[in-house]
């Protein structure tokens, strides 16, 4: 599918640093766009521009004419510099400020790469902003009530972690177990590796080794640690910082020390990229000896890296079904079709992400093409139901 130019494309210069900041607007659905904003040192206008047409069919891609939460259009804001720098937060606020009409018009925004949603939330009131999703409000059947909801649910914890913070990591995981079941592969003795232990890494792990998977290496910005007989999730989840990195002071006796790219190839029948976009490239793929490629980061797999490891019988599950269930959930709260219950979101989160997988999955083998060209293919159809039915804007 050919991706039309964007709606917006905005560059912007911070005044203090010189550092560059972007928005990009792929297109409004009833005049608003959803998409997170990531900051990382080298982020680029082309990259935000290819994660906000990514937004759009995330968006599409969860159309349900019977749920209460319609589908927006897709954006994604970036900014050019490196989250642990001591810049960074003022930087933030100046981007958020500078950002500001479109927040409160038609960008609804988030949590991405290199940020939290709390620092996130915190730097978008000193921008002098009622929220970062307030433009989705005057969609809202009862704003008031729509709010405290989505409130009630960020304060949910589950084992020492927000609600929040493991929607992402449950659709992914459940991505992942939808293609073992349809492979008819058992879930003992599958063994996993995961680059990224932050936000949607570090769930996507929990919920793994929870279902009985073997998660045998973890990558952060130290470096991979693996063991062929199985890390110790929780204490890698308990052990780590605001950034995902793990203390190695919680490692146990048979967990290893390797180099940062080693994850590509430990022996492991699942790799799961959760941290950068354009992770594996063609060099990489050549050393991946997985089944499967399930991308829970964004964009991580570069197109030609992509057709090779499709050639040689990889499956590389992509990231706009993938890791959809983050942004899913906060609509699907705020909307009102689930309340701010773990379990009742788990289960909704489940029940659609193995909907999902099994459309494209099954539009893949029925065109005879990868997954991705079929999540396109399926976009390619909804779009024009949405656009007829709620306006469509480019």
């Amino acid at each position: 599918m050919t991706a039309p130019a964007p709606l917006l494309s905005l560059s912007w210069t911070d005044h203090v640093t010189g550092r560059r900041g972007f928005l990009v607007v792929d297109r409004l659905v009833r005049g608003v766009a959803s998409g997170g904003l990531r900051m990382r040192r080298g982020c680029t206008l082309a990259e935000v521009a290819g994660l906000a047409r990514g937004m759009t069919m995330k968006e599409a891609l969860h159309y349900d004419p019977e749920a209460r939460y319609v589908p927006l259009g897709g954006a994604k804001g970036g900014i050019d510099c490196d989250p642990r720098a001591p810049e960074a937060y003022g930087l933030l606020v100046r981007y958020l400020r500078a950002m500001r009409p479109y927040v409160e018009s038609c960008w609804t925004t988030g949590e991405d790469l290199g940020l939290s949603q709390d620092l996130v939330d915190r730097a978008a009131a000193e921008a002098g902003l009622v929220s970062c999703v307030q433009a989705v409000y005057p969609l809202l059947d009862d704003e008031t009530a729509a709010r405290g909801r989505l409130a009630e649910a960020f304060a949910v914890d589950v084992d020492g972690i927000g609600l929040d913070e493991l929607a992402g990591g449950c659709g992914v995981a459940e991505s992942v177990l939808a293609a073992l079941d349809r492979a008819s592969v058992p879930y003992q003795g599958t063994r996993v590796a995961v680059q990224g232990f932050g936000t949607m890494g570090g769930a996507t792990a929990r919920f793994l080794a929870r279902a009985g998977l073997t998660v045998v290496a973890v990558a952060d910005v130290k470096g991979t640690i693996a063991n062929p007989a199985g890390l110790d999730v929780e204490a890698l989840l308990a052990g780590r910082d605001g950034y995902g990195t793990v203390d190695r002071g919680v490692l146990r006796s048979g967990d290893r020390e390797l180099a940062g790219d080693a994850w590509l190839s430990v022996a492991a029948e699942v790799l799961v990229p959760a941290a950068v976009s354009y992770a594996i490239d063609v060099a990489h793929q050549a050393r991946i000896g997985a089944r499967w490629i399930v991308e829970a980061a964004n964009m991580p797999v570069l197109p030609e890296a992509e057709a090779l490891l499709t050639a040689r019988g990889v499956t590389v599950l992509p990231d706009v079904v993938v890791n959809s269930a983050t942004n899913a959930w906060w609509w699907w709260t705020l909307f009102g079709d689930i309340g701010a219950d773990a379990d009742e979101a788990f289960a909704h989160i489940r029940r659609s992400m193995r909907a999902l997988v099994a459309l494209v999955l099954d539009r893949a083998e029925a065109d005879g093409t990868t997954p991705r060209t079929a999540a396109h293919a399926v976009v390619t159809a909804r779009l024009p139901v949405i656009a007829e039915r709620f306006g469509w804007y480019r």
